[in-house]
């Protein structure tokens, strides 16, 4: 408490607070109305300790509203690691971010600690250019679907085929649904066509899907044949199982604009020569697009799920390196990472999507997506739309959930 002994802006600081009548303790009250949260800046590298992670604790689970001062105490401003235990906020959380808006923020638990961020530039202005860790991407609402032109057709807008869906006459494991949720995104999400060629030997004549029976039904074999593969945008593993395997070879070599996810990525972290004919892919101009979560992102780079989340930007921009290959790093503040563009941060999306087969939903729409783009130079755009999307479709209806009575 004496501003002698503190650096001069400390010191300065101080004496304006208690010439303001702040009274400093040693302690917070029992009770609080309000609280601000500036124990720590950016510069955070070391769990806390001592009364310093007693107070955090505090603050983290305050029942009453917090505000933090540039970044959360203990958030990490560049990866959204939070140093500490985390805490599920019962009342709202604030940060107002000074100078510059920091990644952290946006991804990991970063979205969590800061709650609705505010931003104040200090009057700085930007001066030398700084080259971005990172973009947020966060289009004006509904935005990123572009509007459809009236003299169109079901042409105009791309065939999606998807693979997978294992059967239950593989190994008696029966994953159809995941294939069925992406092909019906797909088709719900403004794809021309979508086909299906689920992964069992023992399909009925007669099958089809009764909550969309637009979409067509085929074996491996006739889509082969027809040479569906290469003028489709396909999604590949969504309940892919061990069926998949044998046909990624095909997949590889035949489909130009792609989207893997699931067995499909599980696949490849196991097998040197499908990660081999995936990275050759760039090489004949076809657009990927892998959709990992932090723990197939971790098989595919051989390391643990601890490292991923220890920095989500940098991870995703291997993945997209390594392979050639445009990075979905599905999670809290999904990351997008690409050779050539800036990791961008995906803005919506919230906890409603931590369930089972929303990812297959995420896959789908990213296939509908790139066929309206025709892949290519268009594909990075049209997978940041995609992966908003998605998100913001979980918010409308969590907001829907919330008004119903």
């Amino acid at each position: 408490g004496d501003p002698d002994k503190l650096p001069p802006d400390a010191g300065n600081a101080l004496r304006i607070a208690l010439d303001s009548g702040l009274t400093p303790a040693s302690q917070p009250p029992s009770n609080h109305d309000f609280a601000i949260d500036a124990l720590l800046g950016i510069g955070a590298t070391r769990e806390p300790e001592g009364n310093l992670a007693r107070l955090l604790s505090q603050l983290r689970s305050s029942h009453s509203p917090v505000l933090a001062v540039d970044v959360p105490s203990g958030l990490m401003a560049d990866t959204g690691v939070l140093l500490g235990e985390a805490a599920t906020p019962t009342a709202a959380r604030y940060t107002l971010s000074l100078l510059t808006l920091k990644p952290g923020l946006f991804t990991g638990h970063g979205r969590d600690a800061a709650g609705d961020i505010w931003f104040d530039d200090l009057g700085v202005g930007p001066g030398t250019p700084v080259p971005h860790t990172a973009l947020l991407y966060a289009p004006m609402p509904d935005k990123a679907r572009a509007a459809r032109r009236h003299a169109s057709h079901k042409g105009s807008y791309g065939d999606v085929l998807v693979i997978g869906g294992q059967g239950l006459s593989i190994n008696g494991v029966a994953m159809c649904g995941a294939a069925l949720l992406a092909a019906r995104a797909a088709i719900r999400t403004g794809a021309g066509r979508v086909h299906v060629s689920l992964l069992e030997d023992d399909l009925p004549a007669d099958i089809f899907d009764p909550l969309q029976p637009e979409l067509m039904f085929r074996s491996l074999e006739a889509t082969n044949r027809d040479n569906l593969m290469e003028r489709s945008a396909v999604v590949c593993g969504c309940g892919g199982g061990e069926a998949l395997i044998p046909a990624l070879p095909t997949v590889f070599s035949s489909a130009q604009t792609l989207v893997l996810d699931a067995d499909a990525l599980n696949a490849v972290s196991a097998d040197a020569r499908l990660q081999a004919q995936l990275t050759a892919r760039q090489a004949r101009n076809c657009t990927t697009v892998i959709t990992p979560h932090p723990l197939e992102a971790a098989r595919l780079l051989g390391c643990s799920t601890q490292q991923i989340m220890s920095d989500r930007i940098l991870a995703a921009t291997e993945l997209s390196r390594r392979f050639g290959v445009i990075c979905v790093l599905k999670g809290s503040g999904t990351i997008i990472a690409a050779s050539g563009e800036r990791p961008t941060i995906n803005a919506s999306g919230n906890a409603a999507l931590a369930t089972a087969g929303t990812g297959d939903v995420l896959a789908g729409m990213l296939g509908a997506a790139l066929a309206k783009s025709g892949g290519g130079s268009g594909a990075y755009q049209a997978t940041l739309n995609g992966v908003f999307e998605h998100g913001q479709l979980a918010e409308k209806w969590s907001e829907r959930m919330a008004a119903a009575p």
